[in-house]
């Protein structure tokens, strides 16, 4: 089936021949996939590196977290700022720019070989935060109204099984070699995708008005997340009663806002806020914000806690790090595998159905934690249930949005949802780890079992909401 439809003239140059190409449906779903791994990969790679950055740098952990902090900070912006402009100015380009930043902030990382540059190229890397809105918006501009749930399914569950599996990939890098090898298999892997978008993948013609580009909107919108963020993110370290942490905060909320005063009066903002009024994309932002509170955002938290831990501690496996990664590397895979049928249901009966399926599999899971606490098996089969729901969800979320709003918000929506449930996953951490920080046997630091009873209690509460909120979305047949 063609994916792309033809120019009224015929094309005369390279850039002109972009808009011929037809592609089959599979071709199409598979460059999308294949694009998407790159952010997954630089999102999750650099936890398996923190450990080596520590010691070749001789540095503390809080510096070496930079290398994190930096790219969240500024994929969070991007994911919002860019969707909008992959909308109005066509996907493919903004596309275009954001793998040739990715493939050079891995260059940066890699070139100047100390701590400081590897900060400021992750940073540069951060801008691969847009592509997972970009490459659903693709999906739904390019493919037939019927196969955009299954594709969506395929891309966003590919997103989860390549961050499990850039851990277990980053670390044999750096174990055959040098730190350095994570990045030259990032800028190369970047650069064939960046191939694949020009050369392969069918462009479209825009086929509506273009608009001037809202930099104020843009640069309010990027100041304040990044501003927020950083509270949210150093609030771990450094405690909430910090100033370091309460004022990036509060500054961040104010120009928040003062920039939703700002678009509201725009013709052409870089966020179409009025869409948020919708009934079902409210209720589907506030499903994510809910869920990253919860288990997307504290389970990946929790489990290697609990896998991790000695069994001489008042929870805990006591399993080796290889072995609890290698344990979440097979349940990522297993959830992976089932992203299919999630599509398929989304496809058949909606996606809201999908989003209680998930949610449900996510409550029984998070309050497993702590019954299953001291045995490995159940713990294995737990990991896979997290795995199988976070594919439900990640399936479900994009494309109730897909069902609400208009072609050309897409991204947009999908943008501003990735900036959400990131925000909330901030929030979730930190929640927990004050929990598991406040809940300690005396006179140490060890978590007590009432303090992962707190954490599974706040999680089973997480998925109760979210599944409230997906029972009010009313069904919409995309």
């Amino acid at each position: 089936m063609s994916t792309s439809f033809a120019p009224e003239r015929t094309p005369s140059t390279r850039a002109e021949r972009r808009y011929e190409r037809t592609r089959p449906v599979w071709a199409v779903v598979a460059i999308l996939i294949a694009v998407e791994v790159i952010s997954a990969f630089e999102t999750s790679m650099m936890y398996a590196a923190l450990p080596t950055f520590a010691r070749v740098f001789e540095a503390d952990a809080s510096a070496v977290g930079w290398t994190v902090t930096a790219f969240l900070l500024v994929a969070a912006a991007s994911a919002a700022v860019c969707g909008r402009l992959g909308d109005m100015y066509g996907r493919e380009r903004v596309l275009m720019f954001v793998l040739a930043c990715a493939a050079t902030g891995s260059v940066v990382s890699m070139a100047f070989g100390t701590l400081e540059a590897i900060i400021a190229g992750r940073a540069i890397q951060g801008v691969a935060g847009a592509i997972l809105p970009l490459c659903i918006g693709l999906a739904r501009e390019h493919l037939p109204a019927e196969r955009v749930p299954m594709a969506v399914a395929l891309i966003s569950g590919s997103a989860v099984a390549a961050g499990a599996a850039s851990l277990l990939v980053a670390g044999i890098l750096i174990d055959l070699g040098d730190w350095r090898y994570i990045f030259v298999v990032a800028a190369a892997y970047a650069l064939v995708c960046l191939f694949l978008v020009e050369a392969v993948l069918p462009w479209r013609r825009r086929s509506h008005r273009r608009q001037p580009i809202d930099v104020v909107g843009a640069t309010g919108l990027a100041t304040a997340v990044a501003a927020v963020l950083f509270g949210l993110t150093q609030s771990r370290a450094w405690g909430w009663s910090d100033g370091r942490v309460l004022a990036p905060i509060v500054v961040g909320a104010a120009i928040f806002a003062w920039w939703v005063w700002w678009e509201l009066g725009r013709p052409s903002p870089i966020v179409n806020l009025r869409l948020l009024a919708e009934r079902n994309v409210a209720l589907t932002m506030l499903a994510g914000v809910a869920l990253g509170v919860g288990p997307i955002g504290v389970g990946t938290m929790i489990i290697p806690i609990i896998m991790q831990s000695p069994t001489s501690a008042p929870f805990g496996l006591g399993l080796s790090p290889t072995y609890a990664g290698t344990l979440s590397f097979v349940g990522a895979m297993i959830g992976m595998a089932f992203t299919p049928v999630a599509g398929r249901i989304a496809a058949a009966v909606g996606a809201r159905s999908s989003l209680l399926l998930g949610s449900a599999v996510f409550l029984v899971a998070c309050a497993g934690f702590f019954f299953f606490r001291a045995s490995v098996i159940g713990m294995t089969l737990l990991v896979v249930a997290v795995s199988v729901a976070t594919a439900f969800a990640y399936t479900a979320l994009p494309n109730l949005l897909v069902e609400s709003v208009p072609e050309h918000n897409t991204s947009e929506m999908a943008g501003s949802q990735t900036v959400l449930r990131t925000a909330a996953s901030a929030v979730g951490t930190s929640v927990a780890s004050l929990l598991l920080a406040s809940l300690v046997v005396p006179g140490t630091a060890t978590p007590t079992v009432a303090a992962l009873g707190a954490v599974c209690t706040m999680l089973v509460l997480s998925c109760a909401v979210t599944i409230v909120l997906g029972a009010a979305i009313r069904y919409r047949r995309a």
